[in-house]
Parts: C-alpha cells; sequence; structure tokens
C-alpha cells in the first residue's frame, strides 16, 4: 500500500509541474507576432490560416472581437500597428494558442496555432471561424 501511495504522489507532482509549466512558461512576443507568407486558406495539424475581405476596417473589428472573447488577450501588436497577436488559453488546463491577424489592404490575415503538442482537434479552426462569423460584412 505504501508504494502506491508513493506512486501516486509522484504522478501528482509531475502532473502539477507539467502544468505549471504550460500556465508558466515565458512567452517572447516578438516570437509570435509573425505570419507565414500566404495569400489562400490554409489549415495546418496545429492550426489554422484565413484570408477574409473585410475592407480596411477589418482589423479594428477583429480585434474588437477577440478582445471580448472568453479567456483571449491581446499579447503583442494593435490596430494602429497593422497587425495584433492574441493569447486565448484552454478553460481547464490553461493551454495557450496565439492568433495573429494583420490588415493588408481590404484583406485580414488571420493565423491561429497551438503552442503546445501536434494537434489543437480542430479549436483554432472552430474559435476563429466563430469570430470571423461575427464580423461585419463589407460594403461593395
Amino acid at each position: 500500500m505504501g508504494k502506491i501511495m508513493m506512486l501516486i504522489w509522484i504522478v501528482l507532482a509531475a502532473a502539477v509541474v507539467v502544468v505549471g509549466f504550460i500556465r508558466l512558461a515565458p512567452v517572447d512576443p516578438f516570437d509570435w507576432n509573425t505570419q507565414p507568407e500566404l495569400s489562400e486558406d490554409k489549415e495546418f495539424r496545429g492550426g489554422v490560416f484565413k484570408v477574409v475581405r473585410t475592407g480596411p476596417e477589418g482589423l479594428h473589428d477583429f480585434d474588437r472581437i477577440a478582445s471580448a472573447a472568453p479567456r483571449t488577450k491581446l499579447l503583442t501588436g494593435s490596430v494602429e500597428e497593422g497587425m495584433a497577436t492574441y493569447v486565448t488559453r484552454t478553460k481547464v488546463i490553461g493551454f495557450p494558442d496565439y492568433t495573429t491577424a494583420r490588415q493588408d489592404g481590404d484583406l485580414l490575415k488571420v493565423y491561429a496555432r497551438l503552442r503546445f503538442g501536434r494537434s489543437d482537434l480542430g479549436a483554432n479552426k472552430s474559435r476563429i471561424d466563430g469570430w470571423l462569423s461575427l464580423m461585419p460584412r463589407p460594403q461593395d
């Protein structure tokens, strides 16, 4: 019985260390405030890249939506700079996902990806599709 309790305490301590690392790992905003040079939608195993015609105010509207989203905060950049990166954390463990939005003329380019692991199980695509569905449609 004593060995089983010791094993339980070791597993519990390891879990606390892992969760602590996920929550407290240092972040260099300059490493995340970037995007690949793509001109069309693309899905990755750990994220998604979306290109949307929004008009010149797209980043402003996106910032309003992202800033109001649960567990999401601005990491770096701004609407005035033309590019902003947000971090969204999962509810229980706090896994961070990073979303970078950049205004490129009338196009809004959104790049969402995970930090830890290999697959986000579609969480980034789902979140970005939800945010983009709240965007106003550009006037023709």
